[in-house]
């Protein structure tokens, strides 16, 4: 592939034109920052790239200054969707055209694959999120986003207060089925369907689900903090997901209920049930993610003891 036109200070070139080698050092900045900011081991996704690079199966681009690599992006294409997996500018280069030019040819990438109509990213690290301008404005779409976190200490401190008629119980693979018809039928009309449109659908957020199990992204899956709630007839009304993102560092990755069940408390005792099986893991702390239109979320969240780490936003474009 042919390089993307040269700016007076960095050139943007297919991720397959370099080598492992080449992005270590960017690498190991990366893993850094992730761990400075959120106390997220991002070691075994930067392992991951490196694998992929260094086999040159990864679809994305290199920023090149001179013969430095100095940033990266990668990019999945799933059916209709296209996802902006990472994007990384070292510090002492970042700047928020250099992002851009990166995210700019992402994007062009992804709408010269066939069927590929929106594209979906949220970069935790990103610069200005909140307030930068982004490539294809008139294409675009930007969701606050929260990034919360609570001592995992403050799980003992929580009272115990299980809503009459709701029987809880550890997760397991075995309720992935019945999972992904309770996050359709949750996040139903819900903003985080308009940043995620696997919630839209059973089978996507079984697709969703699989990733949040199988794969590394969102953390190492725990299992023994991951807890499901089932109403009086026995149907799953609630569920906590849950994965260890650092040896002492848990992130509830998905938390959801159904409608008919919410404002019972059955949010607050998954919740509780996960964050004390965190603590008693040993983990010092434990994060979550929340759209800040979530209002009724982030208070619970708050009253639980969650505070502010860092803001984020989530990004979508559509192409037609």
């Amino acid at each position: 592939m042919a390089a993307w036109p040269e700016s007076p200070d960095h050139l943007v070139v297919d991720l397959r034109r370099i080598s492992a080698l080449d992005l270590a050092p960017l690498l190991e900045e990366e893993t850094a920052a992730w761990r400075t900011a959120l106390d997220w081991d991002f070691e075994p996704s930067a392992d991951l790239v490196r694998r992929f690079v260094e086999m040159q199966a990864l679809n994305g681009f290199a920023l090149l200054d001179g013969r430095r690599t100095i940033g990266y992006s990668y990019y999945i294409r799933e059916e209709k969707k296209g996802l902006i997996g990472d994007l990384y500018v070292r510090e002492g280069d970042r700047t928020t055209a250099r992002e851009n030019a990166l995210i700019e040819a992402t994007l062009e990438a992804l709408w010269r694959s066939p069927g590929v109509h929106r594209v979906e990213t949220q970069l935790l690290l990103l610069e200005a999120p909140l307030t930068r301008k982004l490539p294809f404005a008139s294409r675009f779409r930007s969701y606050p986003r929260r990034f919360l976190e609570a001592p995992a200490a403050q799980a003992l401190a929580l009272t115990a207060n299980d809503p009459e008629g709701i029987a809880f119980a550890q997760w397991t693979d075995a309720k992935q089925d019945d999972s992904a018809r309770l996050v359709a039928a949750a996040y139903r009309g819900h903003v985080d369907s308009e940043i995620n449109d696997q919630y839209r659908s059973p089978s996507g957020a079984r697709r969703f689900l699989s990733n949040i199990v199988q794969y590394p992204g969102c953390g190492t899956f725990f299992a023994p903090a991951a807890y499901a709630a089932h109403d009086a007839k026995g149907a799953l009304c609630g569920i906590s997901l849950v994965s260890l993102v650092a040896h002492d560092t848990g992130h509830i990755t998905q938390i959801c209920v159904t409608p008919a069940q919410r404002g019972r408390g059955v949010g607050y005792a998954l919740l509780r049930r996960s964050m004390l099986a965190l603590a008693a893991y040993g983990c010092r702390t434990i994060g979550l993610t929340v759209t800040s239109a979530n209002t009724g979320a982030i208070r619970l969240y708050q009253q639980m003891g969650f505070t502010d780490r860092r803001d984020f936003a989530a990004y979508v474009w559509d192409s037609l």
